[in-house]
């Protein structure tokens, strides 16, 4: 296994411009969730030049792709999930054009020695993590079901290793009242904005007895047209997240009681639904997170613990609970801190230690995929604690 890792080693050495040149590409082509026209065609372009055969459009998603690589030998099937959409006004300050190239890198990496370790290679394209997170669409539609493990690795301002995640429902509601002149005749009309603002009041009473990891947070975006008519419709987005799915779910119940009592306070009609994917928490596979820190060990990368609390939400989470799963961040920003979505940390992805880290993170996760291929013990107790969870 030392010979594999190390002709890798030099396969990754030798891929690094090239991932480069992908990374900043995509960098300077920002696009949107569902609209990485561009950003797709450069992975695919890259994979089919190394030899993958790729499935584009794939389950219906025009900037999804499938990309295979197989050594025609028996073994598992290593699974790399890349993302490459952009944030609106500032592009890439998610950092999604290198963490895709590198998850991408990764696959390529693999194979180029899977004819000595069997098995199978595949890098999913999957857009839009940022808003409608396609992952839960792959997963319901069974695109795991073929795959032994999943990884998917985020450029970050630490190097902490796979955790977890929080469920998450995005739930739209709207209120339907009575317009009148708010003037002349106000007890004539029956005000959505009333219904509205009861519905963020109820949330914020019913705080107290919400757990403390708990988060609600929601936005109005329609309250009404003029101040002098009485809002017949408003509408607001909200994001209900708790720690565990199960969670998450009993949150979402009292959210939408507390819209349900707004609407018979106000007189208003209510209708509500999910105007994104629900995200399930993510559940770390302990042993495949495990290989994976040895493998970033092994590279000069000290993989830290995650935070307690601040936990957001990934598609990623549907994904580790129909296949075992990592998904580990990546420092790209030299010990300085740097919070994600912002204009510094997209400028972060293009600096040499950025570059040196994308190299060093590609070669930990193709060398985790060779422990896999090449360890059935291995891959049995990955499988056992899967099957636990």
């Amino acid at each position: 296994m030392t010979q594999i890792k190390e002709t890798l080693h030099q396969h990754v050495a030798q891929l690094a411009p090239e991932l480069k040149t992908l990374s900043d590409f995509i960098y300077d082509h920002p696009e949107l969730g569902h609209q990485e026209y561009k950003s797709s065609a450069a992975h695919v372009s890259l994979l089919e030049k190394h030899g993958f055969t790729v499935e584009t459009p794939y389950v219906g998603f025009n900037t999804a792709f499938r990309a295979t690589f197989d050594s025609g030998k028996p073994g598992p099937t290593i699974a790399y999930l890349s993302e490459y959409d952009a944030l609106p006004s500032i592009g890439h300050g998610c950092g999604h054009n290198m963490l895709g190239t590198v998850d991408t890198g990764a696959g390529i990496a693999l194979s180029k020695v899977i004819s000595e370790t069997g098995g199978r290679v595949i890098v999913l394209g999957t857009p839009a993590e940022e808003t409608s997170g396609t992952k839960v669409d792959m997963a319901n539609a069974g695109v795991f079901d073929d795959i032994d493990v999943a990884m998917c690795t985020h450029p970050s301002d630490a190097n902490t290793v796979s955790g977890t995640s929080m469920a998450i429902h995005p739930i739209a509601f709207e209120f339907f009242g009575k317009p009148a002149h708010a003037a002349e005749a106000p007890e004539e009309g029956i005000n959505a904005l009333d219904a509205m603002l009861n519905l963020f009041n109820n949330i914020n009473t019913s705080r107290q007895e919400m757990r403390p990891s708990a988060r609600v947070h929601g936005i109005i975006t329609h309250g009404g047209d003029a101040a002098n008519i009485i809002p017949e419709y408003t509408r607001a987005e909200f994001y209900v997240r708790g720690l565990d799915t199960e969670y998450m779910n009993v949150l979402s119940e009292k959210i939408i009681n507390c819209a349900n009592a707004a609407a018979i306070a106000s007189g208003c009609t209510l209708k509500h639904n999910d105007f994104e994917n629900i995200y399930k928490d993510m559940v770390t596979n302990e042993q495949l997170s495990a290989t994976y820190n040895a493998n970033a060990a092994a590279v000069g990368i000290e993989m830290v613990a995650e935070k307690e609390g601040g936990n957001g939400s990934l598609d990623m989470g549907d994904v580790s609970h129909v296949v075992p799963s990592i998904h580990a961040y990546y420092s790209i920003t030299n010990g300085k801190r740097v919070i994600g979505h912002t204009p510094e940390f997209r400028d972060a992805t293009k600096t040499p230690f950025a570059y040196d880290m994308m190299e060093k993170v590609v070669e930990s996760l193709a060398c985790t995929g060779v422990d896999v291929l090449t360890n059935p013990e291995l891959l049995d107790a990955i499988q056992a604690e899967f099957k636990q969870h």
